[in-house]
């Protein structure tokens, strides 16, 4: 990203990446798996890393903003990210023990490939539980695709409010998929 995307407020910066809903795009998958091949590289030690695909974009059939979202879960987040900011991700968010990336905003909006990557320690993986109910319970994937395709009118330039908007229907899935692991 560059310096003058740095410089934009949050709001210029909604106003240049809305939220967008597409229908799922099966070249998804393959963008991952290249990313994946990317992130391996990078981060060097594949015994120290696990990589998995989540978000909407991890899911057949239902709508996405065409960004693909990944999980890297690791054992030293910090050195993970300064590899990836030396890269060319940009930081997006951090806090004591997550970290999220991207890659693909330009000045003159989405790249075709956009990729949200989140730093986590190992266990740390309520987005795969979440993905994996979604992928075995289709009528829920709808329910949450019509929410999605909602929301995204609503709060079509602001990221935050969308995600929180979603953030019930995410906890209340995320939480039957990890009793019924068990």
């Amino acid at each position: 990203m560059s310096n003058k995307l740095l410089s934009m407020s949050l709001q210029e910066l909604w106003q240049l990446f809305p939220i967008r809903l597409v229908p799922h795009d099966p070249r998804w998958s393959e963008y991952f798996r290249q990313e994946r091949k990317i992130l391996r590289g990078l981060l060097r030690d594949p015994d120290e890393i696990e990589i998995h695909h989540i978000g909407s974009t991890a899911v057949s059939g239902i709508w996405a903003k065409p960004i693909v979202d990944i999980l890297i879960e690791c054992s030293d987040i910090a050195a993970a990210k300064r590899r990836l900011i030396d890269a060319g991700y940009l930081l997006m968010s951090e806090s004591e023990s997550r970290c999220s990336l991207n890659k693909g905003y330009t000045e003159a909006g989405f790249a075709e490939r956009v990729f949200h990557v989140h730093l986590r320690n190992f266990g740390d993986t309520d987005e795969i539980f979440f993905r994996d109910f979604l992928r075995a319970n289709a009528d829920i994937a709808e329910q949450y695709e019509a929410l999605k395709l909602e929301l995204c009118k609503r709060y079509e330039f602001d990221r935050d409010a969308y995600t929180a908007a979603k953030s019930e229907f995410v906890l209340k899935f995320t939480r039957i998929a990890k009793e019924n692991s068990k």
